[in-house]
């Protein structure tokens, strides 16, 4: 059995805590400064992180490798399997023009630019990122608005701000899956809290989107559809987070808040033609003037009903225990750890959800889709097999940030880092936000930033005296205030809008709105951490 120690270099706390932030270092480092694609720095970070637990925490390295692997395994599945599967059905979509046919039905809802901006970067955007994440939302929900007529720059700056609110729960709730696992907190629990917290988010967010849009024209003549679709999508993320499933958090949401947004008469109003003038600057697409058959919307929109009703049978109190049936659990191979207290840890023990993942639930929408939209079984088979080519590098990511994360957490380097970081005491409660919000700032992304930081944060909550699911979750809620500012972001909006090498200007766009949201955010977590907010939490 390898005992985890704290103070393993020089019996310092200190000094342990410096070389276990190596890994950590190394990777923000080359993310950062060296601009080193992701897959690559997560690799060497890895190696770091190995390096570490072999020879300054003493882990045998066949313990050092297991744990690597049991991380690599996450990864794959339940992590990557989500999100293959996810942008797979998207993929069907476009192949069958059926998704054109939803860009065209966006575009009639409404004539105001100001409100075709929340239906399509809000609402439809956080309706990509609870499908597939990882970028898509701003890639495609930039190119949509462009077709309207949107100035790139603009649409761009739109998309990115807009690609908040969502993406804690993004990608079937990838994010706080991957959470509540390394940090041994239940599920339900780290969902709870983050659907305290980020809901608040989506209250201001379709303000800032229409103030963005149009200015203080905008706000003044737009804030009632505004309001009324952020107000709708932050209790149903609240209440589908608490009370029903967080992988249906921002479907759910996404949903409402549209429907809310198209329910006010205001929001269906003819805009005016200054405002249109002002804001619709760019070249409108022709194929907007298409009409297309009730028919083939309906099948446009089917893909996202199959998941929503698929996902809303799963939580079936009885289809919910019969799909666990399928659940295995065994001791992981070649690995026997013990906390500094001498009690094993979870992690010698492996789940594996082979049916009540998310992954394979959207795998069978997928089936279901590809019959409802007509595509033959070859051409389903081959679009799979080109989601995985086109996201081969997002995988070699993950794999090798949540090996990182498992050899950090097991070894006990996150432990030495969250004692000596527990110091900071109260203040702990509001930097805890920050810390997320520079590791999507950095990775990209939420689901990355909670691999790495998220035992740490537990870590520390427990020697301060603070809740561990609160700072867990800030963590997460923190995080996606750095989406907008990220690289991978960034390139992903320009590449969509024709702006490759302007990601600078798009850049001091959005960094302050991504500094104000974030003090914002470490206000709401540290009055939860005291008397103020602390009825907020369950």
């Amino acid at each position: 059995m390898f005992v985890q120690q704290l103070e393993p270099v020089s019996g310092s706390l200190g000094l342990s805590a410096l070389v276990a932030t190596l890994p950590l270092v190394t990777v923000l480092v080359l993310l950062g400064a060296v601009r080193m694609k992701a897959h690559r720095a997560g690799l060497i970070g890895l190696a770091v992180a190995v390096l570490v637990a072999w020879l300054a925490y003493g882990m045998p390295l066949g313990q050092t490798l297991s744990s690597g692997a049991q991380g690599v395994l996450f990864g794959l599945f339940p992590i990557m399997w989500i999100v293959v599967n996810a942008l797979w059905v998207y993929r069907m979509t476009v192949r069958t023009r059926h998704f054109d046919i939803l860009r065209r039905s966006f575009g009639r809802l409404s004539d105001d630019p100001r409100i075709q901006a929340l239906v399509i970067a809000f609402c439809f955007g956080a309706l990509l990122e609870a499908l597939a994440g990882f970028g898509a939302p701003v890639a495609i929900c930039s190119v949509m608005l462009v077709a309207l007529g949107f100035d790139p720059v603009k649409a761009a700056v739109v998309s990115l701000v807009a690609n908040t609110a969502p993406v804690a729960f993004g990608a079937m709730g990838t994010p706080v899956v991957t959470l509540a696992s390394v940090t041994g907190l239940p599920l339900d629990s780290v969902a709870s809290v983050v659907g305290r917290q980020t809901p608040l988010l989506a209250l201001v967010v379709p303000l800032v989107l229409v103030g963005l849009v149009d200015g203080r024209r905008g706000l003044r003549e737009t804030w009632v559809p505004a309001l009324a679709c952020g107000v709708a999508f932050a209790a149903a993320q609240f209440a589908a987070s608490n009370y029903v499933s967080a992988q249906l958090a921002d479907i759910g949401a996404a949903l409402i808040g549209a429907a809310a947004l198209v329910a006010v008469p205001q929001a269906r109003r003819p805009a005016a033609e200054p405002v249109r003038a002002a804001v619709l600057t760019g070249v409108r697409s022709e194929d907007l003037d298409e009409e297309d058959p009730r028919r083939e919307v309906l099948r446009a929109y089917a893909p996202y009903a199959l998941i929503v009703v698929i996902f809303s049978l799963a939580q079936i109190p009885a289809v919910k225990d019969w799909l666990a049936e399928a659940n295995r659990v065994f001791d992981w191979p070649f690995l026997n750890v013990a906390g500094p207290d001498g009690d094993p840890v979870s992690g010698n023990v492996f789940t594996l959800p082979l049916v009540s993942t998310g992954g394979t639930l959207v795998l069978i929408a997928g089936v279901l889709t590809a019959v409802v939209l007509g595509v033959h079984a070859r051409v389903a088979v081959r679009e799979w097999l080109g989601t995985v080519h086109e996201l081969r590098f997002a995988i070699l990511t993950v794999t090798s940030v949540l090996a990182l994360a498992y050899v950090m957490n097991l070894s006990g380097q996150a432990a030495t880092i969250g004692h000596f970081v527990a110091a900071a005491g109260a203040g702990l409660a509001f930097l805890s936000p920050v810390l997320g919000w520079f590791g999507v700032a950095v990775s990209g992304s939420d689901t990355s930033a909670n691999a790495l930081f998220g035992a740490l944060q537990v870590t520390a909550a427990q020697q301060s005296g603070l809740s561990p699911e609160l700072l867990a979750a800030a963590n997460s809620s923190g995080g996606v205030l750095g989406k907008m500012i990220s690289p991978q972001n960034l390139t992903i909006a320009c590449a969509a809008v024709g702006l490759a090498g302007r990601e600078g200007d798009l850049l001091r766009k959005v960094l302050p709105w991504s500094l104000g949201l974030l003090l914002v955010m470490c206000l709401i977590v540290y009055a939860q951490s005291t008397a103020v907010l602390s009825w907020m939490l369950p």
